[in-house]
């Protein structure tokens, strides 16, 4: 995973843009971003799994778009609190908050700007589908393990890289099956399993767990596998103190 000079902003003005034009099909589940919602219940059931009850946790939700999982969390009566760096996206996720009576704080910022402000602050960081959309994806693993307070946990997921997910993930997502828009991924963004865990332990985490996500295209479903070849969910512990 490379690594981008400290004063370089770690953003893809065109990733940016390109979420924010979707803004709208954030809360649409039959819209454009679409699998996000046929994801959520999956994503939310494994962080659940990792952290135990979410009820009173304080979480930060990393990239947190429209607002999918962040609402979520916050509906099983955690204090959670959303950072992206798209203003439409979270736009569109304070209106949804109004309207849907959850309370979630959202703030535009980076994962390294939100760290030199709230470093160890957070039971639970989670950061969803962001690190294969980001110039240097090391660096926001460490801001959030910065993030975690000690024996806090830590949950990423994003895309391996290799043959099958180039097929999967892009070819048979965007251009056959039209799950996402086209250009929504960049294979060379991909990220092997063995490259998010170095960069967990060179954060300073324990890697404690990692599990695939395989799709069943005809009922619009996500399980979770042993099997990381596509999509994958890794998550990881900062020490206690000794």
């Amino acid at each position: 995973m490379p690594s981008t000079p400290a004063s370089s902003p770690n953003v893809h003005a065109a990733e940016i843009d390109k979420f924010s034009a979707l803004a709208t099909h954030w809360w649409d589940p039959e819209g454009q971003l679409k699998t996000l919602h046929d994801i959520n219940p999956l994503r939310l059931d494994w962080i659940r799994e990792q952290a135990g009850p979410l009820n009173g946790l304080k979480i930060l939700d990393v990239g947190c778009g429209g607002g999918l999982l962040a609402e979520a969390m916050a509906a099983e009566g955690a204090q959670v609190t959303g950072i992206d760096l798209s203003a439409q996206a979270l736009q569109i996720a304070r209106l949804h908050g109004h309207e849907s009576g959850i309370q979630v704080r959202y703030e535009h910022a980076s994962a390294e700007d939100w760290a030199r402000a709230h470093a160890g602050t957070h039971d639970v960081v989670t950061c969803m589908e962001l690190l294969e959309h980001v110039p240097d994806p090391a660096s926001v693993v460490h801001a959030c393990a910065e993030l975690a307070r000690p024996g806090g946990l830590v949950c990423f997921s994003t895309l391996n890289r290799n043959p099958k997910s180039f097929l999967l993930a892009i070819v048979a997502a965007e251009y056959v099956l039209r799950m996402l828009p086209r250009g929504t991924h960049d294979y060379q963004q991909f990220i092997r399993p063995s490259e998010l865990a170095q960069a967990a332990r060179n954060a300073g985490l324990d890697v404690t767990a990692l599990a695939g996500i395989e799709y069943q295209p005809l009922l619009r479903r996500y399980t979770l596998s042993s099997r990381t070849g596509v999509n994958y969910l890794l998550a990881a512990r900062r020490p206690l103190p000794v």
